[in-house]
């Protein structure tokens, strides 16, 4: 009989994957594409979620950013841009399938700008380096995971793009379960260990965010998945 941690694991791993599908049937639709805004192209996601998989709620604002919003942090509300030739586009999206939260995040890139491509590219490696540091050590906290991510930006070359770098995930609605305090974020004041239980003895599990960005050149980049 499968423990409530390993259902909660498979489901969480399940939503992970619905959230990957949606993605890539994006691509495959050939939905990113110059001339359509930001916003338009929301929708069309949303309007596939919905075709796809029924799903018309989402526990976080649905982010599409392109160009020189991609530099903007989640809680940013920039104007809305038209996508152009050659740009750089990030989704963020929450979508929640049967109560359980998915929170998957990727980068796009139309054309062959150099340092597009690279952000693209290094977001993802130092997704996977970020994970190896937290599965070699067992009693982590979220500030030295933040701290690491950053160092991980400087790295690379580009400059860490917000104050946290993830968050819990779990039922519908964590938020209003763990509630907003600085230990439910990978956060440079928290300085709880990610693995230790919430208050009520359970296991927590955890988003990993990396957000990239060169100010100079106005380019951002974003990856996020599930960590534990």
């Amino acid at each position: 009989m499968p423990s409530q941690q390993e259902l909660k694991k498979t489901a969480l791993l399940a939503v992970q994957k619905n959230a990957a599908a949606l993605f890539h049937e994006v691509e495959t639709r050939g939905f990113i594409q110059p001339g359509i805004s930001e916003k338009e192209l929301n929708q069309k996601i949303y309007d596939l979620a919905f075709e796809l998989f029924g799903i018309k709620k989402y526990w976080h604002k649905r982010i599409v950013r392109a160009g020189k919003n991609t530099l903007c942090p989640y809680r940013e509300n920039p104007p809305n841009l038209v996508i152009a030739t050659d740009d750089i586009i990030f989704f963020d999206f929450g979508p929640v399938f049967e109560e359980w939260e998915a929170d998957f995040g990727r980068t796009y890139v139309l054309g062959n700008d150099a340092a597009k491509l690279k952000i693209m590219c290094d977001i993802e490696a130092a997704w996977y380096e970020g994970k190896v540091f937290f599965d070699s050590n067992p009693n982590i906290t979220g500030a030295e995971l933040y701290s690491y991510v950053r160092l991980l930006a400087e790295k690379y070359g580009w400059e860490f793009g917000q104050d946290i770098a993830g968050h819990l995930i779990g039922n519908f609605p964590h938020e209003k379960i763990q509630g907003e305090e600085i230990i439910n974020y990978i956060h440079s004041e928290n300085k709880e260990r990610m693995r230790s239980p919430d208050n009520q003895g359970n296991s927590r599990d955890w988003i990993l965010e990396i957000h990239f960005v060169d100010r100079k050149k106005e380019i951002g980049g974003f990856f996020e998945q599930l960590l534990t």
